[in-house]
């Protein structure tokens, strides 16, 4: 052979052992993006359901409250679990896993859980009145690799498990906007549009027949005059209510009496008439209802002493319990499990606080939003049949929707300076 042609021979040979090469660094480059990326989709699995816990538990947090919520921070623990094992993670193959452990409260933000100053579970008990601030924290492990594994079986080596870990910090600040249903409050006379609060004390009890008048202490308004209906006002009372509402100062219309809204009303209250359920109508965690009768004082049912010996509404929503009467016509009572399984805050609820005298004299009946307040349904809309039957629906005052001690929260966007306090990632 001659000289030329042996070296074209080489350099064949050298060829094809750089390509050769280069196929295994591309194909080791392409098996650790596979396994990186394995873990990086892994742990934004879980860290979405740590950013969900850590919400659902901020929401249940009411640190001002007074007297103080005992059993606020078992519920913001449930409510963490029960939202965060919704996510799945291993590319969606395994649900979430979270403990009671894996939940901390503090009273001021901390970046991790080994620096929060107190936790839920046998890292310390958290004190409801002080903590306001919610972390998640979680790890998957026993994660292997496939290239890294395949590489190490080859090497005759142990094969290595990974660990991704996740963590969210959450809190409540107050929301742009409101989450309200359509009942509007009416302030008490001596009142102003500058101070529409003016003589209301919280805790005190708001009555009225929802009929078109001016003497009740609420009633039924449309926040979209002259549109709406009573079917609308029933998707948004069995609904999260209407967010986006009108800012103080936009004006809302009165709807008079709708009794139909009863159905609606009453899911709230565990009652459910044909088709509805707690699946479609979430109901609050009790059902439990207040009227004069079983609570004489007409004030602070929430968590005040009755007269009578019933259980305040922080007592019987600890327990779960249901409507204590039948309630007749056509409707259902809900069961004690099924309250503590897919209950909500659904009796402490934001309406829009209005003139309600002046509806008298205008034409057509729309007056101005003057703030936005925090009531307790205290009972649902019964009929004669029912045992437990009143003609007023009775409400609680709890103040301004946007105090800290209101009771109020709402699906509303983070970010305003007046609306109700709603949870928001701040980790």
């Amino acid at each position: 052979m001659r000289p030329a042609a042996r070296i074209r021979s080489h350099e064949k040979g050298t060829v094809l052992i750089l390509v050769g090469i280069s196929l295994a660094v591309f194909v080791g480059f392409l098996g650790l993006v596979n396994d990186l990326g394995r873990l990086f989709v892994t742990k934004t699995e879980l860290q979405s359901a740590m950013d969900a816990c850590a919400l659902a538990a901020a929401a249940e947090l009411r640190p001002a409250l007074d007297p103080p919520d005992a059993q606020a921070i078992a519920r913001a623990v449930n409510a963490g679990i029960t939202v965060g094992t919704r996510n799945r993670a291993g590319f969606q193959g395994q649900q979430v896993v979270i403990a009671p452990e894996d939940i901390y409260f503090s009273d001021r933000l901390s970046d991790n859980s080994t620096t929060f100053p107190f936790g839920y579970g046998p890292s310390g008990a958290a004190d409801p009145a002080t903590a306001s601030y919610a972390l998640c924290a979680r790890s998957s492990d026993g994660i292997a690799t496939w290239f890294m594994h395949a590489l190490q079986a080859f090497l005759a080596q142990p094969a290595t498990l990974n660990t991704v870990g996740a963590w969210a910090t959450a809190t409540q600040q107050p929301a742009q906007h409101n989450c309200a249903i359509p009942i509007g409050v009416c302030m008490l006379p001596g009142a102003s549009a500058a101070d529409p609060f003016a003589g209301m004390a919280v805790g005190q009890w708001l009555t009225s027949k929802l009929e078109a008048s001016a003497t009740g202490s609420y009633s039924w308004i449309d926040f979209t005059p002259p549109g709406g209906g009573a079917n609308e006002l029933a998707e948004i009372i069995m609904g999260n209510g209407v967010c986006n509402v009108p800012a103080v100062g936009a004006l809302v219309g009165q709807q008079g009496n709708i009794e139909s809204l009863d159905k609606a009303w009453n899911t709230r209250f565990g009652l459910y008439k044909g088709a509805d359920s707690s699946a479609t109508a979430p109901p609050d965690y009790s059902g439990y209802s207040y009227t004069p009768a079983n609570w004489p004082t007409q004030s602070n049912a929430f968590g005040g002493t009755s007269l009578t010996g019933v259980p305040n509404f922080q007592t019987s929503r600890d327990s779960n319990m249901t409507y204590q009467s039948t309630p007749g016509q056509g409707y259902q009572s809900t069961t004690s499990t099924d309250l503590a399984t897919n209950g909500a805050d659904r009796r402490f609820v934001t309406v829009p606080m209005v003139d309600c005298s002046a509806w008298q004299a205008s034409n057509p009946q729309i007056q101005p939003v003057l703030a936005y307040a925090c009531v307790l349904m205290l009972h649902p809309m019964t009929h004669t049949s029912d045992p437990l039957h009143s003609d007023e629906a009775w409400l609680e005052y709890r103040g301004p929707a946007n105090a800290s001690n209101s009771g109020c929260s709402t699906s509303g966007l983070a970010g305003g300076t007046a609306g109700p306090l709603v949870p928001v990632l701040v980790h």
